[in-house]
């Protein structure tokens, strides 16, 4: 079967007196038949492309799959005189949500069954979900599209019946308030997709008529509502990338007023908590560039009032805390890995839990109640699967509540994992974090090593325990993540030197540890294969353009690849609200900068590594017409024959497909996609 060949249809865009040409720019059209009619072509393409491999990916798909524990719940939790989890029942995508009162052994409530709802649908997600103060009343938010674009709907939970409120066009983010008919809610423009409207709903009212309580006005902000722990206040929170901004009301006053907290100021970011009489804040104010934690009474919170709890450090970010009763609890990110400190109120002196592996991942748990000395907190690494842990802030006792199943039995010995670190071109070290199974692996440069990252957005990709990445470990793949700058991995300046203007650190970092690989025998280029998702994709089309010889083959997943077109055009979601992460094109500086790397407008008439893209028609977060795009102008420019295929999922959006199980088709493409180029057969 031919590929499919796009038809030209030329567009002169222009802009700082400066043309360019977009040979694709007419598939930005969702309703154009000839569009889909392409997409379908694809599709097909690859179907025909991958046909030999077809029995390899059912089988792949079978052994993730039978790795799962299908009969499986979450450890529960307790919150307002109840136990909350979820559980999956055998061949079920959609959770149960289930609670029971008081105490486990009474009989389960199931609040929720998603896969009753999702019956008739190709896709369907439920959002958040959130129950009135007084665990009578459930509100959810659902989704059928995959554009995150959600309806609220209220169940009574004594009857099981739906109430009539059903509040659409919502982005899914809601609260109750204490007086238990009273929820606030957040909707989007419907066109941008940008939060940035707060509304007050009272049960058994017309949506209609809900009022207005904020409107975000800046188009380079969204906001949201939230809760605090202690029950006692609602929080509007107004934020961009740089700056942020809260407003507060008494939960037991749902018509009252929100109050500000402290106004927005640019490069100013802060969150906020309740504790006693003051509001506890985390933020990066009087150049904290780590944050640091502040105090500040109720009555009196602006900034020039703060009072600081904990101090700025140049070698610890400060990522997030948990307030109890007798403790402080801060989650801390150091050398690149993550720790969890423990403070007492009432002494001076705090102390670090204690994790042995070379690079691993820990985190703070749910911990919804205030009266307690116990701290739920997580662990993953490479090699261990993720554990949830109950730990005695007084005695020191650390309890396993359980750790994830892998069905059909694995054996951490036999996988090793490993930090090391490569040396980016202007001198900075960059951590990689690797794992292999020993008996597979030798370091002659043969090893087959699939090289993931991301690195925007201060997101940090922590090193964590996968039982589908098994069927690729078994095959002899290592599987190497690069904490590249642009995260937020060594600090708040890793993030601060993979943006804006120093955005290209990001891809010479992702190059350099490549580089760094082959350089060791961890593998070569005829056996280095890359990865990047959204953001992630952008660094795939980047490194692709710079140095395609690097990689045998590469996975794009929904790719954000057509970089200047798009912060161009201030209609599609999310572009007025990341200027401050990639730069406003609208500047002449930020527009030849963006230029310089933006992987749709550097194709080249060269030969590229083969290539798998990933896409979603309703991608609410990179639009369809980017990845389409990209792969029509590749087929027209580039040299080589390897393979170059389209995967678009007609009903899905940035996630992919809904379900624990039919994601794994989409991931099993992924493995037989690089198991195809090694050689594999199965």
């Amino acid at each position: 079967m031919n590929y499919p060949i796009a038809t030209i249809k030329s567009k002169s865009l222009e802009i700082h007196d400066h043309k360019r040409q977009d040979d694709y720019f007419w598939m930005n059209d969702r309703e154009n038949p000839e569009v889909i009619q392409y997409l379908k072509e694809e599709n097909e393409y690859l179907d025909q492309s991958l046909k030999e491999t077809e029995s390899f990916k059912e089988s792949l798909f079978e052994e993730m799959k039978s790795r799962i524990k299908e009969d499986d719940e979450s450890v529960p939790y307790f919150k307002d005189g109840y136990f909350h989890y979820h559980r999956f029942q055998k061949g079920d995508e959609y959770p149960l949500f289930c609670r029971k009162k008081n105490s486990l052994t009474e009989t389960e409530e199931i609040i929720l069954n998603v896969n009753e709802l999702a019956e008739g649908y190709q896709y369907f997600q439920v959002g958040q979900i959130s129950l009135s103060t007084d665990q009578k009343i459930l509100a959810y938010a659902e989704d059928h599209v995959g554009r995150r674009i959600y309806t609220l709907k209220f169940k009574d939970l004594k009857t099981g019946l739906l109430l009539e409120d059903k509040i659409e066009g919502a982005s899914g983010n809601m609260v109750w308030a204490n007086d238990n008919k009273t929820v606030f809610y957040t909707r989007q423009d419907a066109q941008t997709l940008r939060s940035f409207q707060i509304y007050r709903h009272e049960l058994g009212e017309n949506p209609e008529n809900d009022l207005l309580v904020y409107e975000e006005k800046d188009d380079t902000f969204n906001c949201h509502v939230s809760k605090s722990k202690s029950k006692k206040f609602l929080f509007i929170q107004s934020h961009s990338t740089i700056s942020s901004e809260f407003r507060f009301l008494s939960a037991d006053e749902p018509n009252g007023t929100f109050e500000m907290l402290q106004e927005r100021v640019p490069d100013l970011e802060y969150q906020v908590e309740h504790f006693g009489e003051d509001f506890y804040i985390l933020t990066n104010a009087k150049k904290a560039t780590n944050f640091k934690l502040v105090k500040v009474s109720i009555e009196n919170p602006g900034l020039e009032n703060w009072i600081e709890v904990i101090p700025h450090r140049e070698a610890v970010l400060l990522e997030s805390f948990e307030i109890f009763r007798n403790f402080l609890v801060l989650e801390e990110r150091f050398e690149g890995l993550t720790r969890i400190r423990i403070k007492p109120w009432e002494k001076k002196d705090s102390f670090d839990l204690d994790f042995e592996e070379p690079t691993y991942t820990a985190w703070i748990g749910h911990n919804p109640e205030f009266e307690t000395d116990v701290l739920r907190f997580g662990f993953n690494s490479l090699i261990t699967p993720a554990s949830v842990f109950d730990y005695n802030m007084i005695t020191g006792e650390k309890k396993l509540l359980k750790q994830q199943e892998v069905v059909g039995g694995y054996d951490a010995i036999k996988f090793q994992s490993e930090k090391i670190w490569a040396i980016a071109e202007d001198g900075v070290k960059i951590p990689i974090s690797l794992v292999y199974k020993k008996d597979l692996f030798q370091k002659n440069g043969n090893n087959p090593l699939l090289q993931y990252a991301y690195g925007s957005y201060g997101y940090s990709t922590d090193p964590t325990f996968s039982p589908s990445r098994l069927s690729l470990l078994e095959r002899g793949f290592v599987f190497a993540i690069a904490h590249i700058r642009g995260g937020q991995e060594m600090g708040r300046q890793w993030y601060d030197t993979g943006k804006m203007l120093k955005k290209k650190n990001t891809f010479t970092d992702f190059i350099a540890c490549s580089e760094y690989l082959i350089k060791e025998k961890y593998t070569s280029p005829e056996h280095l294969y890359a990865m990047g998702g959204s953001a992630g994709g952008l660094l795939m089309g980047v490194v692709i353009n710079l140095k395609p010889e690097l990689y045998k083959g590469v996975i794009a997943a929904v790719p954000f690849v057509d970089v200047v077109t798009t912060m161009l055009d201030e209609t599609i979601p999310l572009t007025t609200g990341e200027f401050h992460e990639w730069g406003n094109p609208k500047e002449k500086e930020f527009y030849d900068y963006i230029l310089s790397y933006s992987p749709y407008d550097n194709i080249e008439r060269k030969a590229y590594p083969n290539l798998l893209v990933i896409s979603g028609l309703h991608d609410s977060q990179v639009q369809y017409w980017e990845p389409t795009k990209w792969v029509a102008k590749l087929r027209q420019l580039k040299t080589d024959k390897n393979l170059l295929l389209l995967s678009t999922n007609m009903e899905a959006g940035h996630g992919g497909a809904s379900g624990r199980f039919k994601a794994l088709k989409e991931l099993a493409l992924e493995y037989v996609f690089l198991c195809h180029l090694e050689g594999l057969k199965k």
